[in-house]
């Protein structure tokens, strides 16, 4: 995949630090450890010798300055914030895997914290991507990532100068476009999401700008039967990805 490097960030945490080393996806150029760290912290520094990444020690103090937090349970990798993907490598993956394509199309989400709730959603129901747009949307920064716990090594991203003409290309290829929105769209139970798609949502904010929604071949209303009127964009996007997965499940699994 052609991969386009952005700038370096730090990743604490024991489990997002784990995925880094398990998966090996992004670069990882250093891990500073809790000295005399035992259990858990062992094992990551085991991943780490063998992946050939230097090991410092440091102290508690010293890693809560690296990291920003204190919450960072005694390791902080330094490593390359993000790497995205060409669209055509994204598109293949579905093939590769023998599945219908699954991908969700991000339209300016603003918030790392959304985004990296996006991220870790996708990779849970088995998206095999997500696209984002390059101006006005948040990238795949270290607070994304903390967030996403590990799933930015699982899941990929395209970013794209052009999302609309992004979409008009995977509707090309014979990917339907699912967009969002707060109302008048179709049930997401009543809609067929068993076929090649794409679910697009909007920013927190404004949703999905108009000229997006008219590039969608269906919009998605998800029907709200109490007194709060909509979801958060990281709320909704889990919902969708169930109903697309729920959908999917092979009718034996269905309880």
């Amino acid at each position: 995949m052609t991969e386009e490097r952005v700038t370096e960030d730090r990743v604490w945490g024991r489990n997002p630090v784990r995925e880094l080393l398990r998966r090996g996806g992004r670069r990882v150029d250093e891990i500073a450890v809790l000295a005399g760290g035992r259990g858990p912290l062992a094992e990551v520094v085991a991943l780490a010798r063998r992946a050939g990444v230097k090991v410092s020690y440091r102290t508690r103090e010293q890693l809560t300055a690296i990291a920003g937090t204190d919450r960072h349970q005694g390791v902080v990798a330094r490593v390359a914030s993000g790497e995205y993907v060409e669209l055509d490598a994204l598109l293949g993956i579905s093939g590769e895997r023998g599945e219908p394509p699954f991908f969700l199309a991000l339209d300016r989400i603003q918030d790392p914290r959304n985004f990296g709730a996006i991220l870790r959603t996708a990779g849970a129901f088995g998206a095999h991507g997500v696209i984002v747009g390059k101006h006005h949307q948040v990238g795949l920064t270290g607070a994304a990532a903390r967030v996403a716990m590990g799933a930015l090594e699982y899941v990929p991203v395209a970013r794209e100068t052009n999302l609309v003409g992004a979409l008009e290309a995977m509707k090309k290829s014979g990917i339907w476009i699912y967009g969002s929105s707060v109302s008048n769209g179709v049930s997401p139970w009543a809609a067929d999401l068993t076929g090649p798609l794409c679910l697009v949502l909007g920013s927190e904010g404004e949703g999905v700008r108009p000229l997006v929604a008219r590039t969608c071949d269906v919009l998605l209303t998800i029907p709200m039967t109490g007194t709060i009127g909509s979801l958060n964009v990281a709320a909704a996007a889990a919902v969708l990805c169930y109903e697309v997965a729920r959908q999917r499940r092979p009718k034996a699994e269905t309880p």
